[in-house]
C-alpha cells in the first residue's frame, strides 16, 4: 500500500488525483489532505478516504471544520508547522504539490523532506524557488516528477540524457482563444471572453495566462531550471488541437514527439504509477489531427509577451519573481474589469524594463523570505500604478 499526501487536494490537480486514487483506493493511504477555504469538499475527501490528517489554512474554514468534525478522529490543523507530527519523520511514497500561487512555495519545500517522490504542478514554486527546491531535493534524496503536461512530456521523452545531447525542445501551445481573433479587436476582449479556452478546462488564472500566451513564457522558465537547458535549446510552437505536448531533437539525428489527450489525468496517473503498473483509458490514435498537424511560430504582435523570453537572464534570478508577481496582479485587475486585456502584456514590456526591476537579473534568490518580499513589493507597485 502505497503513502502519499495531497497538497491542495480540493483543486482541479488535486480532484484528478482523488478520481485516479478513487478507483484504486485498496492500494493507497491518503497521510494528509490540505486545503484553503474548500471545507466541504476536504471534510468529503476524509470520509471518503478515512484520512486522519487535514489542513486547512483560511482560519474561518478551519474553525467550521474543526467544529463539524469535532467527534470524528480526524487531526485537523491550520497551517503546516504540523508536518512533523503528520509525518513523524518518516517518509512517505508520493506527495503531490498542487497549492496554486506564492502560497505553495513555502509547504513545496517544507514537505520535499517527508516523502520519497514529489510530484509538483505549481509554477511559481519552480519559478521564482527553483533553486531552493533543487537543494531540497539533493538534502533529502528525494525524486521529483513535474506535472504540467509539457514538462511531464520532456521528462518522459529526455529519460536521463544529459543536455549537451540536445539540439532543440519544443514546447507547443494551443493559441487558446484568441489564436485567430482579430488583432483590432483585442483592446475590447472581456474576461468572459477570455476564460473561454478552446481545449482545457482550467481556473480563472491560467486561463487568462494561456489568452496572453504568459503561461508559455513561464513553461519555458519552468523548462530551463528543471532541465537545466539554455534559453536557446528552447522554442514555442503553436498547435491548436494540443495534442502533441513535448517535441525533443537530439543530436544524434532523432526526433521524439510525445502525444496524449487533452486531459491532466495522463500525466497524473503516469506520476503515480510506475511503468506498465496500471492501465488507463485513453482515445485512441487521433490519425486525422496527426495528418494534420499545422505547427507554427508565435505571432508576436498577436501574443506579445512572448518578447520577454528575450530579456531573461541566462542564470537563475530574482527577476523571475517579478515577472510572476507583477502578471499576477494585472492579471486580476483585469478579471476586475479595472484594466484592458491588451494593458496585461503592456505593463509587463514597462515593468520588465524598469531599472529598479532589471537590477534583479544579476540578484540570486537567497531564501523564501527574499522571494516573498519581492512579490509582495512587486504586487503593490502594479496596484498602485496609473494604467
Amino acid at each position: 500500500m502505497k503513502k502519499i499526501a495531497i497538497l491542495g487536494s480540493t483543486g482541479s490537480i488535486g480532484s484528478s488525483l482523488i478520481s485516479i486514487i478513487k478507483k484504486d483506493s485498496k492500494n493507497f493511504k491518503i497521510e494528509l489532505v490540505t486545503a484553503n477555504t474548500n471545507y466541504k469538499k476536504i471534510i468529503k475527501q476524509a470520509q471518503l478516504f478515512g484520512i486522519k490528517n487535514i489542513i486547512i489554512t483560511n482560519k474561518k474554514y478551519f474553525l467550521i471544520t474543526k467544529k463539524i468534525l469535532k467527534n470524528q478522529n480526524i487531526n485537523i490543523y491550520n497551517d503546516f508547522s504540523s508536518l512533523n507530527k503528520i509525518f513523524k519523520n518518516k517518509k512517505v511514497d508520493y506527495i503531490m504539490s498542487a497549492i496554486s500561487g506564492f502560497e505553495g512555495l513555502k509547504p513545496t519545500l517544507d514537505v520535499i523532506k517527508y516523502t520519497k517522490n514529489i510530484a509538483i504542478a505549481n509554477k511559481e514554486s519552480i519559478i521564482c524557488g527553483w533553486n531552493l527546491i533543487n537543494k531540497n531535493l539533493n538534502k533529502f534524496k528525494t525524486k521529483f516528477i513535474p506535472i504540467d503536461s509539457e514538462h511531464f512530456s520532456i521528462w518522459s521523452l529526455l529519460d536521463n540524457v544529459k543536455k549537451d545531447n540536445l539540439e532543440k525542445v519544443y514546447l507547443t501551445a494551443s493559441g487558446g482563444p484568441f489564436r485567430n481573433y482579430p488583432l483590432n479587436q483585442f483592446k475590447n476582449i472581456t474576461p468572459k471572453k477570455a476564460l473561454k479556452h478552446p481545449n482545457w478546462s482550467m481556473g480563472k488564472k491560467i486561463s487568462i495566462d494561456s489568452a496572453t500566451m504568459m503561461n508559455k513564457v513561464f513553461e519555458i522558465i519552468e523548462a530551463k531550471k528543471i532541465f537545466g537547458l539554455d534559453y536557446d535549446q528552447l522554442k514555442i510552437l503553436v498547435h491548436k488541437e494540443s495534442y502533441i505536448h513535448a517535441i525533443v531533437k537530439f543530436d544524434n539525428g532523432l526526433t521524439k514527439i510525445l502525444i496524449h489527450d487533452t486531459s491532466m489525468l495522463i500525466p497524473i496517473f503516469n506520476s503515480l504509477y510506475k511503468k506498465n503498473e496500471k492501465k488507463i483509458k485513453s482515445k485512441k490514435l487521433n490519425i486525422s489531427t496527426l495528418n494534420n498537424l499545422n505547427l507554427t511560430d508565435v505571432n508576436k504582435k498577436r501574443f506579445p509577451v512572448v518578447n520577454l523570453i528575450d530579456q531573461l537572464p541566462a542564470n537563475d534570478s530574482m527577476f523571475e519573481t517579478v515577472l510572476v508577481s507583477a502578471n499576477d496582479a494585472l492579471v486580476n485587475l483585469f478579471l476586475n474589469k479595472k484594466i484592458r486585456f491588451v494593458d496585461i502584456s503592456i505593463q509587463l514590456s514597462k515593468i520588465a524594463n524598469l531599472k529598479e526591476f532589471k537590477r534583479y537579473k544579476s540578484k540570486y534568490p537567497q531564501n523564501l523570505s527574499e522571494i516573498n518580499k519581492l512579490a509582495n513589493y512587486v504586487s503593490l507597485k502594479i496596484n498602485s500604478m496609473s494604467i
